[in-house]
Parts: structure tokens; C-alpha cells; sequence
């Protein structure tokens, strides 16, 4: 009887919180939107299974060692710990736990010692989280593979499309100052690192996302990955009203003219370019931008077809699995329920609804300047959602005028704006980093 109850004390059931439950059907709910619904499949089926596997009571997949020897509430540990901080011996788990999270390098190598000795391990996650996110591989990896699969070829075309991925960046911008104006009002409490972090969701690129959060706010990184991707996902329904809102039915059904041919020497040559002179100005955005132009290098110079393909295919395929699950272990009830997780997903949405604006808007006035009218539909996919950004685009010309096809136009703003997204990401590490 003594080891059913020991056995019973021991199971997830009676180890159940309402946080951890709530995460799991949180965690259920991304499966179902992305295998239901199809929103964004590829991350959000492994995100949310890493937040369900994050949040099992007592499995401890998402902590590292330190972390399930205290959560566990080994007494051995806790008092050792205690002493280490020079705390009462009857300090609370959650005292210790806020000493841990302060403590210096040398005192957390101390404790992960003392965790390992009493038995305690890393967490399955916690060991993925470590390899794919903190090391920031899995992101920079993710971004050569779409480097891979992109066409620089419309935006070489139609160079003054550069400037509406440009203009689509200004949401970040806009959602950083938003973001230190909740602060300054005490309706938030973001630090100018988490401020920037949030931003990024505004430029609907997840890896980018994922990158500055790993950097700046690693404890946001849950929350900011969830909601750039479940906007990415909404694209086709949070665009089309501002697009409608800041056009008239007169100029959704501009017709652009047939793009030149772009040369293969040009798309050789333009990453390389891109590459040196940003990287030049701006070093802090040369990994994202790097890894970036190598993947488009592999493909356009056409001797490596081998290498390309495994970028694109198997290697990103592999990476994504991963990054997502490592996304998921910051699902962890503790960290994602609270009120600073609404804020993001507000901020986050009104990020993504500046950028859109933005982005029309921009074209609306390059239009008044120029003798060769853009359609403004184009310009929101100066966000980087590839390529659903510009399949929106598409969509909305072809309502307006069934002659209108767009879809090759928009995918110039749409390249922009994955490369207004670096260099946007590496201001933010550069200027607050």
C-alpha cells in the first residue's frame, strides 16, 4: 500500500496545477489550429507539442538541473542552496528560486554541481533550448535555408520596391516606443531589451523574432515566437481591412507593367553586394544577413546544386523541428501566464498593422513622384510573410480588376522586407544589446 501511495504522490495527476493545465490546453490548441486550420503547420505543431511536453507535471523536460532539484523541493538541495545565499533556513522555494535566477557564472556552475550530485539533470528541452536557441544556430540556420528558396530576381527588377520593405519595417520602431510608453505609464513592465524584442513581431518574420528574443529577452522568447507565428498565419485575415481602409477601388486595380529579365550574373552578384555594404554599416546584422545571402548564393550560382538542395529541404526540415520544440520549453506555465504575455500579443498585432500601413501608404506616396504608378496593394508585403504577404496582395488586385496579377510585383516588397527585418534586428542588438 506504502508504494501505491508513493507511486500516487509521484504522478502528474496529483503534481497538476491550474497554470499547467491551462498550458496544455493551450499547447492542444496550437495542434489544432495548425493541423485543423492549417495555420502555419510546419512551427506551430512543433511548438505546441514542446509546450504540452513543457508543462507534464514532475517530467521537469523544460528545466535544467538547478531547477528540478528545486522544484522538486529536495530538502538536502534547498537547504545547501540557502546557505549558499546566506538565507534563513527556512527561506521559501520562491526566495531561493529568485536568488538563483540573480546569481553570477561561477555561483550557477556551483549549482548545477551540487544538482547533478544530489541526482538532478538537464530536461530534454532544456538541453534543446541550449543547442538550438541559445547558441542562436537553429534561427541563423533557418534563415540560410529560406536565403535558399528566395528569388531576388523581382526586387533587382524593380529596385523602388526596396523602399516599401523598408516602410513596413517602421511597425517595429513604432511598437518599441509603444512598448516603453506602457512602462512609462505602469500598465507594463518591459526593460528597453524587451521593448526591442516585442518590436521585431512587427516585421512577421519568426526566425528573425526568434533571434532577437534569444538575445535580448530569452524569458519573453515563448510568447513573442507564438504570437509572430500565429500572426504570420493571419496575414490573409489581419491585412486585407487596413489594405482595403487606405485604397481606393481606382487604385487596387492599377495594372503594373511586365517585369524585365534579371540576369543571372545580377543574381549572383546582388547578394554579395547586399552582404558587404550592410555588414559594413551595420555589423551586428551581418549573421542574420550572412547566413541570408550564403543560402541565396548556393542557389543562384548553380555549382553547388547538391549543397542547395539540402538547405533547403533536409536541413532546414531538421532545424525547424527542433527550433520548434525548443520554442515550446518556454511555454512553461510559470513563465508564459502572465500579464506581460497579453501585452505582447496586443503590441505584437499592432506591430503587424503599422507595418501593413506603412507599407501602402509608402506606395501611395512614392506614386505622387513617380510617372510609372505602383499599385498599393503591393506594399503591405513589405512585411516579410513569405510568401503569404504577397499572395494577399494578389488576391486583393485580382478582386479589383481579374487582369491584375501581382503576385510577381509584391514578391519584390516581400523579399525587402526579410531583409528590412535583419538589418532592423541587428539595430536593435546593436543600440541596446
Amino acid at each position: 500500500m506504502d508504494n501505491l501511495l508513493t507511486l500516487w504522490h509521484a504522478s502528474g495527476l496529483v503534481q497538476m496545477e491550474a497554470g499547467q493545465a491551462a498550458m496544455i490546453a493551450i499547447g492542444l490548441m496550437l495542434l489544432f489550429l495548425a493541423i485543423r486550420k492549417g495555420f502555419e503547420p510546419l512551427l506551430l505543431v512543433p511548438i505546441g507539442f514542446g509546450g504540452i511536453l513543457a508543462n507534464i507535471p514532475g517530467a521537469g523536460l523544460a528545466y535544467s538541473a538547478v531547477e528540478n532539484a528545486l522544484h522538486h523541493a529536495n530538502p538536502a538541495v534547498l537547504a545547501e542552496v540557502a546557505r549558499l545565499f546566506e538565507l534563513p533556513a527556512d527561506a521559501g522555494i520562491k526566495a531561493i528560486m529568485a536568488a538563483v535566477d540573480d546569481a553570477g557564472p561561477v555561483v550557477q556552475l556551483t549549482l548545477e554541481r551540487l544538482a547533478q550530485s544530489a541526482g538532478y539533470s538537464n530536461g530534454m528541452l532544456y538541453n534543446f533550448y541550449n543547442v538550438a536557441i541559445a547558441s542562436g544556430v537553429a534561427p541563423l540556420v533557418i534563415f540560410m535555408g529560406v536565403g535558399a528558396m528566395t528569388d531576388f530576381g523581382p526586387l533587382l527588377a524593380n529596385p523602388r520596391t526596396l523602399f516599401l520593405g523598408a516602410a513596413a519595417q517602421f511597425g517595429i520602431f513604432a511598437t518599441v516606443l509603444g512598448a516603453v510608453g506602457l512602462t512609462a505609464l505602469g500598465w507594463m513592465d518591459f526593460s528597453i531589451a524587451d521593448a526591442a524584442a516585442i518590436g521585431i513581431i512587427g516585421g512577421a518574420d519568426g526566425p528573425t523574432a526568434i533571434y532577437v528574443s534569444s538575445v535580448l529577452a530569452p524569458d519573453l522568447l515563448g510568447a513573442i515566437a507564438v504570437a509572430a507565428y500565429s500572426y504570420m498565419a493571419l496575414v490573409p485575415m489581419i491585412q486585407p481591412p487596413i489594405m482595403r481602409a487606405l485604397t481606393t477601388k481606382e487604385e487596387r486595380a492599377i495594372e503594373m507593367k511586365q517585369l524585365r529579365h534579371v540576369s543571372r550574373r545580377e543574381k549572383i552578384v546582388f547578394p554579395l553586394v547586399l552582404l558587404i555594404l550592410v555588414a559594413l554599416l551595420l555589423p551586428d546584422a551581418a549573421p542574420l544577413l550572412g547566413m541570408f545571402c550564403f543560402g541565396n548564393l548556393m542557389k543562384e550560382c548553380g555549382v553547388v546544386d547538391r549543397l542547395s538542395d539540402t538547405v533547403q529541404n533536409a536541413l532546414i526540415n531538421i532545424t525547424t523541428i527542433f527550433l520548434g520544440l525548443s520554442v515550446g520549453s518556454k511555454l512553461v506555465a510559470s513563465k508564459f501566464l502572465d500579464v506581460q504575455t497579453l501585452g505582447i500579443l496586443g503590441l505584437g498585432i499592432i506591430a503587424f498593422g503599422i507595418g501593413t500601413a506603412c507599407g501602402v501608404l509608402m506606395a501611395k506616396l512614392m506614386n505622387r513622384f513617380s510617372a510609372v504608378p505602383l499599385n498599393p496593394l503591393i506594399g503591405s508585403a513589405g512585411v516579410s510573410a513569405v510568401p503569404m504577404a504577397a499572395r494577399v496582395s494578389n488576391k486583393l488586385g485580382l478582386e479589383a480588376n481579374p487582369q491584375n496579377f501581382l503576385l510577381m510585383h509584391a514578391m519584390g516588397p516581400n523579399v525587402a522586407g526579410v531583409i528590412g527585418s535583419a538589418v532592423a534586428a541587428g539595430v536593435m542588438i546593436s543600440l541596446v544589446g
